[in-house]
């Protein structure tokens, strides 16, 4: 039987569908380790695969990722190998756009700062931590890719707000049936928006998009959040504007350095809420997505097309 190593934590969907069609070597075994001398498929989520593994793979045909983004696997070694990368895109956009919903609503109505206060039993004087209001606010999404959308639908449905895009990569039409400003250059929305939300992959273009000029430029009282990829947002620049007071508070599911070290100067601010990259974490999604990269991977050892290829 064909060997199809799962080198994260996977749901159990997924890794029972693996199991019924091939030999699984599965996290947490530390056999996963010798994945590039055994394996024919290989399946992954958060860990990172190195050219260095890929150059000693010797059979694999195929590595599916979970998720949309890849910068954690080296594509252009992958491609050098004759090694097909495949995703799972739109699997759990909801679910990311509902971490997005909820961390913005986090933050602009204190909700960590509040039960972190009464789980200390620190006297909490109410005016001292008044929150903002959604209602009509501007909200800016950079990336009107499917997440991106999702999360436009909501904020103009539950609190008919006023959106701001900016994309270079879609047509002209897109979100023809939404009401909208859609921006030539990032900077042209930055001085008018309430809240600026990120989903858009990382890649050379993108990285530190976000920095010292584009925060500055954002009101003082305004929003940040950060669901798509760390290093988006430069956070150095993030940590200095934070601390001079400037944005009423920022929301990250994701950092550079995952998981952030406990001494990361950002998470020293109670008006920034942090999540361990957990935006797809659903029972739902994590089902659907782990059989998908099950079934994917299952069908290319089986002789089939790569299903999402990247590479």
């Amino acid at each position: 039987m064909k060997k199809i190593y799962i080198l994260d934590a996977f749901h159990e969907a997924g890794v029972a569908l693996a199991k019924a069609h091939a030999d699984v070597v599965c996290w947490p075994d530390p056999a996963i380790a010798d994945w590039p001398e055994h394996a024919d498929g290989v399946m992954v989520r958060m860990r990172p695969i190195t050219a260095e593994e890929i150059a000693r793979a010797q059979h694999v045909q195929v590595i599916c990722k979970q998720g949309v983004g890849t910068d954690t696997i080296d594509l252009q070694a992958a491609k050098r190998h004759g090694i097909a990368v495949s995703r799972t895109p739109g699997v759990n956009s909801e679910a990311v756009a509902e971490l997005a919903f909820s961390l913005s609503l986090s933050v602009t109505r204190r909700v960590s700062r509040f039960d972190r206060l009464l789980r200390a039993g620190a006297p909490i004087v109410r005016p001292q931590h008044l929150g903002i209001e959604m209602q009509g606010k501007s909200v800016g999404i950079i990336g009107m890719g499917n997440i991106g959308s999702i999360v436009a639908k909501k904020w103009r449905g539950a609190f008919d707000a006023q959106l701001w895009a900016y994309d270079p990569y879609v047509p002209s039409d897109r979100w023809a049936d939404l009401p909208h400003t859609r921006v030539q250059h990032l900077h042209d929305m930055l001085t008018h928006v309430d809240l600026l939300t990120l989903h858009l992959p990382l890649t050379d273009e993108s990285r530190h998009m976000i920095s010292e000029a584009e925060l500055a430029l954002m009101k003082p009282d305004a929003v940040l959040i950060n669901v798509s990829r760390g290093g988006i947002v430069d956070e150095v620049a993030l940590a200095a504007a934070l601390q001079r007071g400037h944005l009423f508070g920022a929301g990250l599911d994701v950092f550079e350095v995952e998981p952030p070290p406990p001494d990361h100067p950002l998470l020293a601010f109670d008006n920034l809420i942090a999540t361990p990259h957990a935006a797809g974490g659903t029972h739902d999604t994590q089902r659907r997505s782990a059989t998908q990269v099950a079934q994917q991977v299952i069908d290319v050892l089986n002789g089939g097309p790569v299903a999402h290829r990247v590479v």
